[in-house]
């Protein structure tokens, strides 16, 4: 187990709120750890999911509902923990968010859910009706995170007449349904098991009308859920780097000195990022029926940067050590990239670009 990647109650990820909930709540970081216990147990991510669910640890506030920053520090201190198990958590209690937001009928206690909204080109899943609201499905929809796991997957699937996308709730154990092995050739986030499954009449009921996923205005919520997972990774290489600083102060003076401008910069970085999500919780609190697109784009290409410096500057403060000795850090190291790659980078940025109108005044939109 890596010494500087033991979490406490005392140096969780915080993102200080003012508000607190007394006693054991889904947003309670001491009762996160303690089910977590350390980052390098025996359990796999998908065990340490459901030791979650069954302890009622993931029933978290829901978006724009007043404790949104409480949402995020979870979802930091899961991701801070182990970033493969931020991913099944987040798409998990996403999916109950997304349920609750829809007024769809909620799948029975102690459920875990998947939630699967990628649409690549060869991934799109088709439907027909089977009277109300059953369908039947037919299609590979890709990249399922935690799908031999879960016991529903939440996914977009499409109309024969074009229209959608749709939410489907479906439940797994039933012999239409086929998770497949071997799509995932990555070293990092590959215990987030995100396979492809095949469905190939499988039943499902809708959840909402057509377009409803897309609509509502909390899709950029949630993404702005996801940006906080990245921010326990970037707080995870923080404590790399914090533990290095700790272990220079009995070394020589420049080797103490590197650590500490190492430090230094990361907790400029972090308590930066800290600023923006904790603004954009009470934004959305204030705006909970507003599009958050915006923010959710400035937002996760803030962390998307601050990611790349941090693993530059972790890289070069600590040196091959870490990437090869130890096995928290290296999966840490492997895990991140991938993980923030769910950004659309560049694309992303243009499209903020294109959200500002001709009319915009620039020096006020900037203004301090």
């Amino acid at each position: 187990m890596s010494a500087f990647a033991t979490l406490s109650a005392a140096n969780v990820p915080h993102l200080p709120t003012t508000a607190s909930v007394p006693g054991r709540h889904a947003g309670d970081t001491r009762a996160l750890l303690d089910v977590l216990g350390g980052p390098d147990g025996q359990r796999s991510p998908a065990q340490q999911l459901h030791a979650l669910i069954h302890a009622g640890l993931d029933a978290l506030p829901p978006p724009a509902g007043g404790r949104t920053l409480q949402r995020w520090q979870a979802l930091a201190t899961v991701a801070r923990h182990d970033l493969s198990l931020a991913k099944l958590y987040e798409g998990h209690t996403d999916a109950l968010a997304v349920l609750q937001e829809l007024r769809a009928p909620a799948p029975p206690a102690g459920s875990c859910l998947g939630m699967w909204a990628a649409e690549p080109p060869d991934g799109r899943v088709g439907f027909v009706r089977q009277g109300g609201d059953e369908v039947r499905l037919q299609g590979t929809k890709r990249w399922c995170s935690g799908a031999a796991d879960v016991t529903h997957g939440l996914l977009t699937a499409w109309q024969a007449d074009g229209s959608g996308p749709w939410l489907v709730l479906v439940p797994m154990a039933q012999p239409a349904v086929k998770v497949l092995g071997g799509a995932w050739r990555a070293v990092g986030m590959a215990d987030s098991q995100s396979l492809d499954v095949q469905l190939d009449g499988a039943t499902g009921h809708l959840c909402g009308g057509a377009g409803d996923y897309l609509s509502r205005p909390g899709f950029w919520q949630g993404g702005l859920g996801v940006a906080a997972c990245w921010y326990g990774g970037c707080a995870a290489l923080g404590d790399a780097l914090r533990h290095a600083e700790l272990q220079a102060r009995d070394g020589p003076p420049e080797r103490r000195h590197a650590a500490q401008v190492a430090l230094g910069q990361a907790d400029v970085e972090l308590h930066g990022l800290a600023v923006l999500l904790r603004q954009a919780a009470a934004w959305v609190d204030d705006h909970p029926l507003q599009s958050a697109q915006a923010l959710a784009l400035r937002v996760r290409s803030a962390v998307d940067a601050a990611v790349q410096r941090l693993l530059v500057l972790a890289g070069r403060a600590l040196g091959a050590t870490p990437y090869c000795r130890d096995r928290h850090f290296a999966r840490l190291a492997a895990d991140l990239p991938v993980f923030v790659r769910q950004t659309h980078a560049d694309r992303d940025l243009a499209s903020l670009a294109r959200l500002a109108t001709p009319e915009a005044d620039g020096a006020a939109a900037w203004a301090l």
